[in-house]
C-alpha cells in the first residue's frame, strides 16, 4: 500500500477513535508534521469524510456527522466486536434478526480478506427464544428508546400478565398508562420500560412487548432519582420481590438444617450460604421473591429438614404439607367417587 493511502488511513483510524484530536497529537501519533496532518484532512475531505477544523490553544480537528456515509475503517478488534453483536442480535428479542444478518453480510462484503478470514471463523451458536416468547416490535423498541432519551411522558396500552375474568364482553378497555420513561433495560432474554407510573405514584417495570405507545408523547419531566440509584439492582431487586431500595436482595430469606453433606448442597445452590455442621449435615440460608417459594425451594432437597427462622418460613413449609397432602389424597378420593380400586395396605 502506498504510503500516503496508509496514512490517509491511520489518520481516520484516529480520528473514528475519539471525538476531539488536537493537531500537535495528531502529528505526534502520524510521525509527521501538522503541515502534513492538514494536508491529509483535505484530502479525506475530498472522499466525503466531514471532518471540520476547531480554533483555540488545542486547535485541532474532528470528524462530524456527514448526510452520507463515505466508507468505514474497522481495525481486527473492531471487526470482531461487529462480527459477535451482529451475531447475537439474532436473539435480542428486539425484532432485529434478519436485519442483523444482512448487516453481517454486507459487511464482510467490504471487509479485506485478512479480516473476512477472521469473521468467517468466528461462529456464535445463539440459542433461539422459546416460540411462546413474543419479539418485540423493533418500531416499540425505537418509541421507548426515544421518550427515554428525551425525557418525555409516554402514554401507551399495556396489556397485563393476566387479564381479570369481568365475563362482559363491551366492557371498556382499560385507560392508557402514564408514565416517565427512566431507562430500557433487558433481562432474561426480555426488554422491559423502567418507569415512574404517575397515576399509581411509584416504581412500574413493564414488559415492553406488551406495550402499545401512543403518539404524541406528553410534557417533558425531571427524571427522578432511582432507588438504589443502579438500573441493574433496581431491577434485580424486582425481579426477588423487593422494592429496590436496599439494593438486590431477596425479599424473603430464611435458615434450614439439611440432612446431607455441605459439599452435595452447594452444588446446586448458587445465591444461597452453606455451612458445614458435620459429614452429613450444613446449615443453609437462601433467598426468595416469596415464603411460599422458599420453601418449596428447599423442599427439592431429599432429606430431612429443620427450620431454623424465621417463622414465617416455617408457617409456608406447614402451607405447602397442606396442599401436597390435598394434592396426595386427590386421586384416593376420585377412586372412591367412582368404585374404582382403593389401594390395599
Amino acid at each position: 500500500m502506498p504510503k500516503t493511502s496508509a496514512r490517509l488511513l491511520s489518520l481516520l483510524s484516529l480520528l473514528q477513535a475519539r471525538r476531539d484530536w488536537p493537531g500537535a497529537l495528531l502529528a505526534e501519533r502520524l510521525d509527521i508534521s501538522q503541515r502534513t496532518v492538514r494536508r491529509d484532512v483535505d484530502r479525506l475531505r475530498e472522499l466525503g469524510y466531514p471532518i471540520v477544523a476547531f480554533k483555540g490553544p488545542d486547535g485541532g480537528y474532528r470528524l462530524d456527522a456527514g448526510t452520507e456515509l463515505p466508507p468505514l475503517l474497522f481495525d481486527d478488534e473492531q471487526a470482531v466486536a461487529l462480527a459477535v453483536a451482529l451475531q447475537l442480535a439474532t436473539t435480542a428479542g428486539a425484532g432485529i434478526g434478519e436485519a442483523a444478518v444482512r448487516a453481517l453480510t454486507t459487511v464482510r462484503q467490504v471487509m479485506p480478506a485478512r479480516l473476512r478470514h477472521r469473521i468467517d471463523t468466528l461462529r456464535v451458536t445463539a440459542v433461539e427464544r422459546p416460540s411462546s416468547r413474543p419479539e418485540l416490535d423493533s418500531e416499540v423498541l425505537l418509541a421507548l428508546s426515544a421518550a427515554v432519551h428525551a425525557r418525555e411522558v409516554l402514554r401507551f396500552d399495556y396489556v397485563p400478565a393476566h387479564r381479570p375474568e369481568t365475563g362482559d364482553e363491551n366492557a371498556s378497555p382499560a385507560p392508557p398508562r402514564r408514565v416517565e420513561p427512566h431507562h430500557l433495560v433487558t433481562w432474561g432474554g426480555r426488554w422491559y420500560l423502567v418507569a415512574w407510573d404517575l397515576e399509581r405514584e411509584d416504581w412500574r417495570t413493564f414488559r415492553a412487548d406488551r406495550i402499545t405507545p401512543r403518539i404524541p408523547t406528553g410534557p417533558r419531566f425531571t427524571p427522578r432519582g432511582l432507588p438504589g440509584g443502579d438500573v441493574a439492582a433496581f431491577v434485580a431487586a424486582r425481579f426477588r420481590g423487593s422494592d429496590g431500595s436496599h439494593g438486590s436482595d431477596w425479599a424473603c430469606r430464611g435458615e434450614v438444617i439439611l440432612g446431607l453433606p455441605a459439599s452435595d448442597v452447594a452444588r446446586f445452590t448458587h445465591e444461597g450460604v452453606v455451612e458445614e455442621l458435620g459429614r452429613d449435615r450444613c446449615r443453609l440460608t437462601l433467598g426468595s421473591w416469596s415464603w411460599t417459594s422458599l420453601a418449596a425451594a428447599l423442599g427439592r432437597f431429599d432429606t430431612d429438614i429443620e427450620v431454623v427462622g424465621p417463622a414465617e418460613l416455617r408457617e409456608a413449609f406447614a402451607r405447602l404439607a397442606q396442599r401436597y397432602a390435598a394434592a396426595a389424597d386427590t386421586r384416593g378420593r376420585q377412586d372412591r367417587k367412582s368404585g374404582g380400586p382403593v389401594p390395599m395396605s
